[in-house]
């Protein structure tokens, strides 16, 4: 178990959004206030790290011909207790995250790490896997919040600052309403991933460029 590795895996290179391209539709549709990205992230790293680490304690015995819907069953009740914790504790985030805190259950980076680590790793790693790539999830929302709050409204800190207004940093009427409406979802998750694919493969040319300078040597 490489914790580094597996944390750098959750941040960069395997993140759930920007490298596997899982939970695409939470990621658009939320994305539009720092308080519900904030709200969804955490959501997902706790749902995501007790599934995996239901599942990789219950992996020996779940049958391999039913083990999609153990791993329904098992993420939905994690989900229902997210939910109406939410409901009782956070009634404005509830509102505001709607469908899309149930929606979890079918939600790929979920279901997707479970099949494809805690089924085969041990609890410490898998809790470690949950907490990572939650927290690579919880990253790219918050910068997509931010980008499309501040490009969209002029204001930052959505439904946690200034009584839930947010800072005014540019002044009304200026902003673009289009980036807080799907549209805007879709080009601002279209640079970040550009973005995180063109630092990947500069890092992987450096990498490729240092072996040929070590292999010459």
């Amino acid at each position: 178990m490489n914790v580094k590795k597996q944390f750098m895996d959750g941040l960069i290179h395997q993140n759930p959004v920007t490298v596997q391209l899982l939970g695409m539709c939470s990621t658009m549709a939320i994305t539009t206030t720092l308080f519900n990205g904030i709200g969804m992230g955490l959501s997902v790293l706790v749902i995501l790290t007790l599934a995996n680490i239901f599942i990789s304690l219950l992996r020996r015995i779940i049958p391999n011909n039913i083990r999609i819907a153990c791993y329904i069953v098992v993420i939905a009740g994690f989900v229902t207790v997210v939910d109406l914790a939410l409901q009782a504790f956070l009634p404005d985030l509830s509102s505001s995250l709607g469908l899309f805190i149930p929606l979890i259950v079918v939600n790929c980076i979920i279901l997707g790490r479970a099949e494809s680590f805690a089924s085969k790793n041990g609890i410490l790693a898998s809790a470690l896997d949950g907490i990572f790539q939650g927290i690579g999830y919880t990253v790219i929302l918050v910068i997509m919040c931010v980008v499309r709050e501040f490009l969209g409204n002029g204001t930052f800190g959505g439904g946690i600052l200034n009584g839930g207004e947010g800072i005014r940093i540019l002044p009304e009427g200026i902003p673009a309403l289009g980036m807080i409406l799907p549209v805007g979802g879709f080009l601002t998750l279209a640079c970040v991933i550009a973005a995180m694919q063109y630092m990947l493969n500069k890092s992987k040319a450096k990498q490729e460029a240092a072996g040929k300078e070590e292999v010459a040597k």
